[in-house]
Parts: C-alpha cells; sequence; structure tokens
C-alpha cells in the first residue's frame, strides 16, 4: 500500500495497445450458478514462499526497477500462461525506470462486461513486501487458478491485473487507467482491489465504494460469523483509487497498515490492542513470517466468492440516454451554474438506479462541488469539495436513487467551484433511464 493519498505519478512513456475490456454499472447483487471452491491456504503461501525467495535473491526486495519486481512479474506470469489465461504486460516509465503491470484475461464472457480483480506486486526498497503487498498479489493469483481448475464460464469476462510502481503513487494502475478510451472504461462492471491481506494483527476492513460489491463481501464474512468494518485508512492509497475516479465501481478487502488495533478491535477480532495491524509495514521484517494465516485463508476465500459472485451476473440493459453536450463555464470559487437535461415522454417515477454520467473539465477537481438536481428542485450530492483531491477532471458515473421523482422534466447538473485559483467548466452529462 502507498504511503501517500495523493502521490505524484510519474511520466509513463511506453504504450501497449489492447488493453482494454469494460462494463456496465452493477444493479442487484447476482447469484452465483454454482458455489466458488475453497482456495487452498497452502497453495497460497507457496505463492509467498516463492516471493520471499525471489526478494532474497534480488538485494531484500522487490521494488519498481529492481531486478526482484520483474522476477516476481515473471513467476505471476508463468502460473497464468500454463493456467490458460491470455497474458500481457504493460510498460510504463516512472522514476527514470521501465515499471510494468500484468494483465491477465480469462477466454470467454461478455465483452462489454468486464470484472476485474487486481493488487500491486512491487513491494517497498526496505524489504520483501510479503504482506504488503505479496498477499494480495498471492490471493488473486491463486483464484485465477482456481478458475483455471474449475473451467469457469462465467457471464462476465474474468481479467486480473498485477501493478507496478504501487509504492510511488499508484503509477501503474493511473497508467491503465488514463489509457482506456472512455468507451472501454463503461464496459467494467467493477473492479476489486486486494492490497494487504494477511496482516498479523488482523482486522477484516471491507471497502464501502459500491453497495453491490460492499454486500457481496459483507454477505460472505457475516455467513462465517466475523463482523466487518469500513475500511477508512486505505482510501485513495491504493490502486482502485485511479478506477474510482473515472467512475468504475470499486471495492475490496484490507486487514490493516499502520493503524493501531484498539479494544473494541481486539475484542471483536483478537490480536494485540494498541499495536499496528502491520508493524512491519513498509519494513525489512515484512517477510513471510509477517503473516496471519487464517486472515490469509479468509480472504483468499472472500476473493474467490467475489469472482464467483460478481462474475455471473446478468447483463444490464442499456437504457434511455438523455445527454447534454453544451459546455458551461464554472466560475473560479464563484457562484453554482447548471446545465439542463430535459426528459420527455416516461411514464412513472425515475428509477431506483439512475445512472448520471459527467464530463466536467477542471484543473483542480478537488474544489468541484456536485449536483444532480430534479424538476422538483431536490437536490442529490454527488460530489463533495475535497483539498485532498488535486487530480484534474470529474470524468465519472454515479448512481442515485430517484424512485421518488417523477422521470420527466427539466433535470439540472449543478457545479460549483469552492476555491480559488482553478478553472474549469461542464463538457458534458447525460442521464440513462
Amino acid at each position: 500500500m502507498n504511503l501517500f493519498r495523493r502521490a505524484a505519478v510519474g511520466a509513463a512513456t511506453l504504450a501497449i495497445g489492447g488493453l482494454l475490456a469494460t462494463a456496465t454499472p452493477s444493479a442487484a447483487a447476482p447469484t452465483p450458478t454454482l458455489a466458488a471452491p475453497d482456495i487452498p491456504l497452502a497453495n497460497v503461501k507457496a505463492h509467498l514462499s516463492q516471493l520471499q525467495s525471489i526478494a532474497s535473491a534480488n538485494g531484500g526486495n522487490r521494488a519498481h526497477g529492481r531486478a526482484g519486481y520483474k522476477a516476481s512479474l515473471d513467476y505471476v506470469k508463468g502460473k497464468l500462461d500454463a493456467a490458460g489465461f491470455t497474458t500481457r504486460i504493460q510498460q510504463f516509465t516512472s522514476s527514470g525506470a521501465t515499471g510494468y503491470n500484468l494483465i491477465a484475461d480469462w477466454p470467454g464472457g461478455d465483452a462489454n462486461q468486464v470484472l476485474m480483480a487486481g493488487a500491486h506486486l512491487d513491494s517497498v526498497s526496505s524489504g520483501a513486501g510479503i504482506n504488503d503487498n505479496g498477499s494480495g498479489s498471492a490471493g488473486i493469483l491463486e483464484t485465477a487458478l482456481a478458475v483455471s481448475r474449475a473451467q469457469l464460464q462465467p457471464t462476465k469476462h474474468l481479467r486480473f491485473a498485477w501493478w507496478g510502481a504501487e509504492e510511488l503513487g499508484m503509477v501503474g494502475s493511473r497508467y491503465y487507467v488514463n489509457n482506456l478510451p472512455a468507451a472501454d472504461r463503461s464496459k467494467v462492471s467493477g473492479y476489486l482491489n486486494f492490497d494487504m491481506i494477511g496482516s498479523p494483527n488482523p482486522g477484516y476492513f471491507v471497502y464501502d465504494d459500491d453497495p453491490t460489491i460492499e454486500k457481496t463481501f459483507k454477505d460472505y464474512y457475516a455467513g462465517l460469523g466475523v463482523p466487518t468494518e469500513i475500511e477508512t485508512e486505505g482510501d485513495g492509497r491504493s490502486d482502485h483509487a485511479p478506477f474510482a475516479n473515472v467512475g468504475i465501481p470499486v471495492g475490496g478487502l484490507f486487514t490493516g497498515a499502520e493503524r493501531s488495533k484498539s479494544s473494541a478491535q481486539a475484542q471483536k477480532w483478537g490480536g494485540t490492542a494498541g499495536q499496528a495491524f502491520d508493524r512491519c509495514y513498509h519494513s525489512s521484517c515484512d517477510s513471510t513470517s509477517n503473516i496471519n494465516d487464517t486472515a490469509l485463508d479468509r480472504n483468499s476465500d472472500a476473493i474467490a466468492h467475489a469472482i464467483w459472485t460478481l462474475g455471473a451476473g446478468t447483463t444490464v440493459p442499456p437504457g434511455d440516454v438523455y445527454e447534454n453536450t453544451t459546455d458551461v463555464t464554472i466560475p473560479d470559487n464563484g457562484a453554482a451554474v447548471t446545465s439542463t437535461v430535459n426528459v420527455a415522454g416516461r411514464t412513472g417515477n425515475a428509477p431506483a438506479t439512475l445512472k448520471v454520467d459527467v464530463d466536467v473539465r477542471h484543473t483542480w477537481r478537488g474544489d468541484v462541488v456536485l449536483d444532480l438536481v430534479a424538476p422538483d428542485g431536490t437536490a442529490y450530492r454527488l460530489k463533495n469539495s475535497s483539498s485532498n483531491d488535486s487530480a484534474d477532471n470529474i470524468i465519472a458515473t454515479y448512481t442515485v436513487n430517484a424512485s421518488s421523482e417523477t422521470a420527466n422534466g427539466a433535470w439540472k447538473l449543478r457545479a460549483q467551484d469552492v476555491a480559488s485559483q482553478d478553472t474549469g467548466y461542464i463538457n458534458s452529462w447525460k442521464l440513462t433511464f
């Protein structure tokens, strides 16, 4: 996991084509056609042992630009190639060194609905990075191999990814997302992120970004009788952030990093109160001895459950689209402006899953507040301002429960810049019923 909420991204210069596929937003949680298999803990730990050996043979780490990272990537790729995946390596440049993403596609499934699972494969330079993030990398690797063993034929197309240079600011995943055309982004039904899933003093944290993905993981843990909490320590600090920033539904699991476990959490999960979830976070002691087997086993099984469950989702019809493509300038630190979409010819109320696609061009997106305003004047907050959000542009998809609103009428996207020294405009936006 990366230390910073908003880290500077190195220049990505080497583009590899063909890394595309994306999907429609999720609706109700789908029912799997068959149960996910148990993921053998011994297999996951065997991958971790290989990553430890690779680090030990290459200066003690698997960091970006170091031989240990490329050797780690070659190990994972070899396993996937032998299992029947179509793999490809995407190159980029950061901090003067070549970085690599590994993308693995399982044949079949709807190319217009792509379910992705990813983890960063790099470590920091100070250690082997076995929990951070050999654990997530090994968990999704063994899940992918389980897909092959089962010869799974899901409704959705499955894609797995191992990211480079996450520790430098999500460089690899940002590069991947930034090089996906908008049409391909819209095909990604969800991205699942797994960054640190075997912390030695573990908690059981679930991302709360997408309701369907969140419910999938929570239901799994409820079935085990294991309580969960919403993940907050890693917000914006791992590879789900670039996906979320362009409106792709995201979710994931996390067992904790440098924060201390509270007394209430120790009572709930066991472990030691007042001690960090991972005392070896970003340290040389993040080795194979820095793993809690129970947490690693549970989370690996939870990954498989999510892939089997969410991968069996049914196709969502495209719906009717109402769009406004006229530019509207957003005054710097000024009054709110609106852009109107007129909806007519419909019966009844708007859907509970009204899709709002927004394309706002702005030099500091953290300054911008966005609302959807219904015909009766009711406002639905889409995006708050944030002083930590220094990226540019807001190209995102939001889902609003507008079932209490009459469908027909003038719907408005309201935008306001609440801080000075940055400029922007509404480029376009649309509603999908």
